[in-house]
């Protein structure tokens, strides 16, 4: 499981808990199963109506992706990208096809396949940045799902709340304590359900699937880099230099200086590029 994924759920759980426990005399009071139904029944509805089938099905996925660590390989594709460019520097073509059946990312291998398919660098770039380009609006909408339904949840604990108030409305002539306590419990909790699933459930996974997404992009455009320096044949340790650069600025970038870098061994400067990511899509 994703470290920071789990802290925060068990912080959120022990904030509950404490706070649970010492302000309730009965902690299972806020276990009001109407007001849930009401909040999460009421907004994947609203979802499934707001977004085609194929897309709200992904949720679980999605979430999963979360919960799930996933691994840096920064270093990996760098290492894959020196290793095939030093095979195509020696016009060893079997060599470098072979190496290329053994690397696991996609976008690197696509890249290196039309370096050596000889497509012109031009398109080659254009094609690499497209793919980028619908990594980012794909991604960027299976975040903006969750920031949907983070919307969505509050407001239909306001609509349990006006249930609840209606209600009471009705049953306060009766004097029926037992029932006025059920729909005042079902106009608060209805509420609390809804602030709490939005900001604690579904906002924090839009978050750290944007955040995911931030990630990929930056490492996409350092592969990008280096297919377009193998493509001109640049040197493998200029190549090295110029990516673990590439690499280190961003670092140094995301950390506001926080934590010192270390200087790269040779004079290749960064490239002037985008974000780059921990994963390829």
């Amino acid at each position: 499981m994703n470290p920071s994924t789990l802290i925060g759920i068990v912080a959120s759980i022990a904030m509950l808990g404490v706070v649970l426990f010492f302000s309730a005399a009965d902690p299972t009071l806020f276990l009001h199963w109407p007001s849930l139904a009401l909040v999460l029944i009421g907004t994947l509805a609203a979802t499934f109506i707001s977004y085609p089938l194929r897309e709200v099905v992904r949720i679980v996925r999605l979430i999963a992706t979360v919960m799930r660590n996933e691994g840096v390989h920064t270093q990996r594709d760098i290492d894959d990208l020196i290793a095939i460019s030093r095979l195509w520097i020696a016009n060893d073509i079997r060599a470098v096809e072979k190496a290329l059946e053994t690397v696991p990312n996609p976008f690197l291998k696509t890249g290196v396949q039309l370096v050596i398919d000889l497509t012109p660098e031009e398109d080659i770039i254009d094609l690499l940045q497209w793919r980028i380009s619908r990594m980012r609006a794909q991604e960027h909408a299976e975040a903006n799902l969750f920031r949907v339904m983070a919307n969505f949840a509050p407001a239909f604990g306001m609509l349990g709340t006006l249930v609840g108030l209606v209600n009471l409305m009705f049953l306060l002539g009766d004097g029926d304590v037992t029932a006025i306590g059920q729909q005042m419990a079902l106009a608060l909790m209805s509420t609390f359900y809804g602030v709490l699933l939005a900001n604690l459930v579904f906002k924090p996974v839009a978050v750290k699937l944007e955040r995911r997404t931030e990630q990929r992009i930056v490492l996409m455009n350092m592969i990008l880099q280096g297919i377009s320096m193998m493509s001109q044949k640049r040197g493998p340790s200029f190549m090295r230099e110029t990516l673990n650069s590439f690499m280190m600025q961003y670092d140094d970038e995301i950390n506001d200086g926080s934590r010192q870098t270390r200087q790269p061994k040779g004079d290749g400067a960064a490239p002037a590029g985008e974000e780059a990511s921990t994963e390829s899509a």
